[in-house]
């Protein structure tokens, strides 16, 4: 599975970068607009970045303006992926967009149905938030589970993304339903290094290391 990082704040990108464990980032216009600097230097900073798919969103609600913002936001880095909403117009504009070679995440899901419209329409990724249906009392997974059996059952290419996520269990019941993608909060990420029984195993060796004689340490 793909880990992607959801945010546009370049110091939290250039960390998960040297980690060697990120494949992509997801930006949406409230991650831009919190980082109080122009669109095109954060977007050509981070697709400077990541050697993978980013996705940039458009603003439009419209075909017409979506179409006109995504050939903009495509032809700034080859890395870009166009996000539009999940209605009958961000739709009509994935359908175009692919007959462009344009490829489009299509973002805002909650349902299995949507989902299939989504990959029939030709999008390049599905975005299922999972977080906001839980928020709503829902069990977010569900819908992910649902939507790989769907795609899997018809040999659909698009790619199931797990966005929304707020904790680590996220990350892991995405693997487990077979998601190829989750993007997550830098928060979140750091959460996944974390165990107390590694902490506790290496302040252990070190103790035990430090009762070594320095004569006989290789360093």
């Amino acid at each position: 599975m793909k880990i992607f990082l959801d945010t546009a704040h370049i110091p939290d990108i250039k960390e998960a970068v040297d980690w060697g464990i990120l494949d992509g980032v997801t930006t949406n216009p409230s991650l831009i607009a919190k980082e109080g600097r122009p669109f095109d230097d954060i977007v050509k900073e981070i697709c400077s970045l990541v050697d993978g798919p980013v996705s940039l969103e458009v603003v439009s609600e419209d075909f017409r303006g979506m179409i006109s913002e995504a050939r903009k936001l495509a032809a700034i880095h080859k890395n870009v992926i166009v996000k539009v909403p999940m209605t009958p117009e961000g739709l009509k504009a994935a359908r175009a967009l692919k007959q462009d070679e344009i490829r489009t995440n299509v973002t805002l899901v909650f349902s299995p149905n949507q989902a299939l419209l989504a990959a029939k329409a030709g999008a390049y990724i599905v975005s299922p938030f999972i977080g906001r249906l839980d928020d709503q009392g829902h069990v977010g997974m569900d819908i992910i589970r649902q939507i790989v059996t769907i795609y899997n059952n018809y040999g659909f290419n698009t790619n199931v993304l797990v966005a929304s996520t707020r904790h680590p269990v996220h990350v892991l019941e995405a693997a487990l339903a077979g998601a190829q993608i989750c993007t997550l909060p830098y928060e979140v990420l750091k959460k996944m290094f974390q165990h107390r029984l590694t902490d506790v195993g290496l302040r252990s060796f070190i103790e035990d290391w430090k009762k070594v004689p320095e004569e006989m340490r290789p360093f």
